[in-house]
């Protein structure tokens, strides 16, 4: 009955003038919808095989032996990117380490080295600086002779109600940083990595996918990095692998409470980061890093760490009124415009700071260089 219908509909649209782009996406319209049907009865058994896939399949693929080769890894001086060093470290791969804080670079390079490293380049730069992410591949590659694995870390975060910005100007460095300082590095990569036959990395995040509120600039660039690389892999298939993370809340800098302000100012504030982290576990950075690497030698299209915020993905997909009341039950304003702490309530009350915190975070002390 519904096909006579879109045939009578079919019928009608012809006889007027109808132009004939509208009779195609009128067609595509109602294919669109039976589609969404057959998806429906598809997704079990292709659930079934993917997770088949990457238990066995995976499991049973040797990995890539990155001994001996170059990796680029920027913001190597803290958090995930200097869990990453030394990661790589462990597996022998020789590093070139990029951030803007020299020092603590200089640190990091010695403890890649003393966890097996063989070779070792510390090169001091920014990324959202186009030419500094020329000079630092550039660098790289005159240093060993090649660059196999580019791994896009850098990163900053803002925590603030986006209404309450006085300049959003202030915020463009958020951008310049997330998007832009995985852009130029790419960029100035790519011949490079082509010839290697090479991989790219890109740490987008939860946040990309979940919207996380009072995190709009970083939320913003992070989706842009996300679809980035999407393109990315589909321009350079068959030539250099991308493989982008989408992690959760993970031991760092920004989760020991150091963002951008409203006024877009850094600030190390720790009862913001526990209303804005709240009850979510933080994962420890060097589990974060062996996952990330994990995928990168097996080639995988994605790694989410912890794993479970998948499900909290699909949840905002498929169910967004749903993920919208879980978030204001943490993320709701008061009559003055301020953030009521109620996540940080509870784990003062309950004590779970203790349970879902690493210890590295109960300190405030961060680099400051």
């Amino acid at each position: 009955m519904e096909t006579l219908s879109m045939l009578k509909v079919g019928y009608t649209l012809l006889r007027s003038e109808t132009p004939a782009t509208d009779l195609v996406n009128a067609f595509m319209d109602w294919a669109a919808r039976r589609s969404l049907l057959l998806l429906a009865v598809l997704m079990p058994p292709y659930a079934a095989y993917s997770l088949a896939a990457s238990t066995s399949l995976s499991a049973a693929a040797a990995p890539e032996d990155v001994a001996g080769k170059v990796v680029l890894v920027t913001g190597a001086s803290s958090g995930i990117g200097e869990q990453l060093a030394y990661s790589y470290a462990r597996r022998g791969a020789r590093l070139a380490l990029v951030a803007r804080r020299e020092a603590s670079l200089r640190d990091v390079a010695a403890a890649a080295r003393a966890a097996g490293s063989p070779d070792v380049l510390v090169v001091a730069g920014d990324v959202a600086r186009a030419d500094d992410c020329r000079r630092f591949v550039r660098a790289t590659v005159e240093h060993f002779g090649r660059l196999d694995h580019l791994v896009n870390n850098a990163g900053l975060a803002n925590v603030c109600w986006f209404e309450e910005v006085p300049d959003v100007a202030d915020f463009k460095q958020v951008l310049d940083v997330n998007f832009w300082g995985t852009v130029y590095p790419t960029h100035a990569a790519i011949p490079h990595l082509k010839e290697s036959g090479g991989k790219i990395f890109v740490n987008s995040s939860a946040s990309a996918v979940l919207a996380m509120p009072r995190m709009s600039f970083y939320n913003a660039s992070k989706a842009a990095v996300l679809n980035f690389a999407e393109t990315l892999r589909m321009e350079l298939h068959g030539e250099v692998g991308v493989t982008v993370a989408t992690p959760g809340w993970v031991e760092s800098e920004m989760t020991k409470g150091k963002h951008l302000s409203k006024y877009g100012k850094m600030e190390v504030d720790q009862d913001t980061r526990d209303a804005q982290v709240g009850v979510f576990p933080v994962e420890r950075g060097e589990r974060c890093a062996e996952a990330i690497v994990d995928a990168m030698v097996r080639g995988r299209r994605r790694v989410s760490v912890p794993a479970w915020y998948r499900a909290m993905f699909l949840w905002r997909t498929m169910a967004p009124e749903v993920a919208d009341a879980c978030q204001r039950l943490f993320y709701r304003r008061s009559g003055r415009g301020q953030l009521q702490m109620r996540a940080r309530r509870v784990l003062k009350v309950t004590g779970a700071k203790a349970v879902l915190q690493p210890p590295s975070l109960q300190s405030s002390e961060i680099k400051m260089e």
